[in-house]
C-alpha cells in the first residue's frame, strides 16, 4: 500500500477511500479517508483566500489540526511555517512576521501568547470555535486534488534552534519531504499496519520529517500526543498500539527516569529513532523496554545525513557516505582518523575532531529571507553542517557537538561534547552541559553545569581518574542545578547557560588548576556568582580543561 508519490499532495490524496483507522488523538479516531477529506476542505479554503506562494503560520500543539493543515497546504501548494509556542513577545512576533504568514492557525490555549503583539495584515483562525467551523463549512464536499502540485513547491518553513542568534527558517519542498519519507520508510520497513507515535513537537523538523512523513508514505497510522509526557508515554504506546516513535535531546533520559515496572517490556514498540540519546541510555532503554533505539544524524536543513546500518560500532551514528568528510575548520584539510585506547576512549580529539561537510550535491534548499546564513552554509561550494564529528579508520562517524560548542583554551580548541561524555561518567550526574565562559585575559575557560548529586572532593577524585581528560579540559567552574534547562524540543539549553555564565542563582564552584602542575589535590571552594568573572588573582596561572555531548513531567 506504500505510495510512490513524488509530492506530499499525492501522498495525501492516495489515502482517499482508505477507511482504516489512521489518526488517533485522545478520544478521537479518524480514518485515513477522513483525514484526506478534512485536508481537502482546508485546502479549498486556502485556495480561495490566499494567493499563490503564500504562507500559513501554525501555532498549535500536536492536535489533529496540525497534520490536517500540513496536508491541506500541500494540496493547495502553500507553505506552513511552524511557530514555536515556547517563544514569547517580540521573538514570537518576529517569527510570524519574518515568515510572511498571511493566516495564523492557533487554538484557544495559545491566544494569550498573541495578546498585545503587533501582527499587521495577518488573519487569525482559532480552531475549535464556531467561527472556525463556519468558515470551513462551505468546503466540506471538496475532494483532494494533487494534480497541480510539483516536487519544487515550498511546503515547510521550520525554524532551527538559533543557538547563536535569531532562529533561521529552513525551507523544505514537497519533493524533499516525500523523498525523506520514502527513505525512512524503507530503512525501517514501515508497514501500513504500523502506528507512528508523534510526541515530539510538530513545529520541529524531527516530528514532521522523521515521524509523520514515513507514515504518510507507507499508509501507516499516526497517534498524536499534545505535548511530550514521560509518565504518559508507555500508556499511550499501549493504548494506540504504537510501533515506532522519534525522540530528540533528553526525552529518552526522561523516560528512563520514570519508576520502573515489571511489565515495562510489555509494549508493541519495535523501534525508536532519534538523536542525542547516547550509547549508555540507548542500551538502558533497550534493556528496560525491549526496544532498540537507532541514533541517526541529519542536518535540519537537509544538507547532510548519516544512516545507521548493521555493524555500526557503539557510539557511532553510521558510516560516512559519498561526499561526507570531517575537515579542519581553518585549514580546510581532512582531519586524521580517530585513535582510541583499549577501552574505546578517544586519544587524539584535538586533531581528529572537525566540522562535517558535504562536498557532493545535496538537497539543502536554503533559508527564508536570510542570504547571509545561507552563504555561511555553502562556503567553498561545500555544505557546512555546523556540527563537529570525528571518524574512525573504517569510516564510521561519531558526533562531537556543535561548532558553537567549541572552547578555546590557551590557543587549543576543545569540543564541549567530548568533555560532556567524560563528565557524564560521574556517578552523581543526571545531566551534564559544558560550555565556554570568557577568560579575563584571553580566550575561554571551561564551565560545566551538572544536574544531580555533586560532592566537590569526590568530583576532583573522579576527574583525576579519567585517563582521557586532557590537561586543558577539566572545568574551572562547576554550576550545580536541580533541573537542567531545556529547549522546547528537550535539548539542553546551552545558549541560556552560556548567556548566564557565572551570573546565576545556583551554587557555582571554582576549582584550582593543579592537575597540570602535579600539586596537591585540587582545591574546591564555592564562589558567589555575581559578576562576569572572578578577579584575575583568583584564577589559576594556566586556565582550565575540557568536557561534553545534545519540559517533561
Amino acid at each position: 500500500m506504500e505510495s510512490k508519490g513524488r509530492t506530499v499532495a499525492e501522498l495525501v490524496a492516495s489515502r482517499w477511500g482508505d477507511h482504516r483507522p489512521g489518526l488517533w488523538f485522545e478520544e478521537q479516531v479518524l480514518t485515513h479517508h477522513q483525514v484526506a477529506a478534512a485536508a481537502a476542505t482546508r485546502a479549498a479554503l486556502l485556495t480561495d483566500v490566499l494567493p499563490p506562494g503564500a504562507h500559513i503560520g501554525v501555532l498549535l500543539d500536536n492536535t489533529p489540526e496540525y497534520p490536517l493543515w500540513l496536508s491541506a497546504a500541500a494540496l493547495a501548494r502553500k507553505a506552513v511555517a511552524g511557530i514555536n509556542p515556547t517563544r514569547r513577545g517580540p521573538e514570537l512576533a518576529r517569527d510570524i512576521l519574518h515568515t510572511e504568514c498571511r493566516i495564523l492557525i492557533t487554538e484557544p490555549a495559545h491566544l494569550g501568547l498573541l495578546r498585545d503583539l503587533e501582527l499587521p495584515g495577518i488573519r487569525l483562525l482559532v480552531t475549535g470555535t464556531e467561527e472556525y467551523d463556519a468558515l470551513l463549512a462551505p468546503y466540506v464536499q471538496a475532494r483532494p486534488d494533487p494534480a497541480g502540485a510539483t516536487p519544487r513547491d515550498r511546503l515547510l518553513l521550520y525554524f532551527t534552534s538559533g543557538s547563536t542568534g535569531a532562529p533561521k527558517a529552513a525551507i523544505c519542498t514537497q519533493g524533499r519531504l516525500a523523498a525523506a519519507g520514502r527513505s525512512l520508510a524503507g530503512q525501517f520497513g514501515v508497514r501500513p499496519d504500523d502506528v507512528h507515535y508523534i510526541c515530539m513537537p510538530m513545529f520541529h523538523g524531527n516530528a514532521v520529517i522523521a515521524d509523520w512523513a514515513p507514515a504518510l508514505v507507507a499508509g501507516a497510522g499516526v497517534a498524536l500526543r499534545r505535548r511530550f509526557s514521560a509518565s504518559g508515554f508507555l500508556g499511550d504506546v499501549r493504548r494506540y498500539g504504537a510501533t515506532y516513535f522519534t525522540y530528540v535531546g533528553r526525552a529518552v533520559q526522561y523516560l528512563l527516569a520514570t519508576e520502573p515496572r515489571p511489565d515495562d517490556r510489555d509494549n508493541p514498540l519495535r523501534t525508536g529513532f532519534g538523536t542525542e540519546a547516547g550509547a549508555v541510555d540507548a542500551a538502558a532503554f533497550e534493556r528496560r523496554f525491549g526496544v532498540r533505539l537507532v541514533e541517526g544524524y541529519g542536518s535540519s536543513e537537509g544538507g547532510a545525513a548519516v544512516q545507521w546500518s548493521p555493524g555500526t560500532p557503539a557510539g557511532a551514528v553510521g558510516r560516512a557516505g559519498p561526499g561526507l568528510a570531517v575537515v579542519d575548520q581553518e585549514t580546510r584539510e581532512e582531519c586524521p582518523p580517530a585513535v582510541f585506547d583499549p577501552a574505546g576512549r578517544l586519544l587524539n580529539g584535538d586533531a581528529a575532531i572537525g566540522e562535517l561537510v558535504n562536498k557532493a550535491p545535496n538537497p539543502f534548499e536554503g533559508y527564508w529571507r536570510n542570504p547571509a546564513a545561507e552563504a555561511e552554509r555553502r562556503r567553498d561550494g561545500w555544505y557546512w553542517t555546523g556540527d563537529l564529528f570525528y571518524r574512525d579508520r573504517d569510516g564510521y562517524l561519531y558526533f562531537a557537538g556543535r561548532t558553537d560548542d567549541r572552547i578555546r583554551v590557551d590557543s587549543e580548541n576543545l569540543a564541549a561534547a567530548m568533555i560532556e561524555n567524560i563528565l557524564a561518567r560521574y556517578e552523581g550526574a543526571e545531566a551534564v552541559a559544558v560550555y565556554a565562559v570568557p577568560d579575563p585575559v584571553t580566550g575561554d575557560q571551561v564551565m560545566a553545569t551538572i544536574a544531580g548529586r555533586f560532592d566537590p572532593a569526590e568530583f576532583d577524585d573522579f576527574l583525576a581518574a579519567q585517563p582521557d581528560l586532557g590537561t586543558k579540559m577539566a572545568p574551572r567552574f562547576v554550576r550545580v542545578v536541580k533541573h537542567m534547562p531545556v529547549t522546547a524540543t528537550n535539548k539542553i539549553n546551552r545558549a541560556l547557560l552560556r548567556k548566564q555564565g557565572l551570573e546565576c542563582d545556583d551554587p557555582v564552584w571554582v576549582r584550582g588548576d593543579t592537575r597540570a602542575s602535579g600539586a596537591q589535590p585540587v582545591r574546591v571552594a564555592p564562589t558567589t556568582p555575581k559578576g562576569p568573572s572572578l578577579p584575575r588573582e583568583a584564577l589559576p596561572e594556566c586556565a582550565a580543561r575540557d568536557s561534553n555531548p545534545g519540559p517533561a513531567d
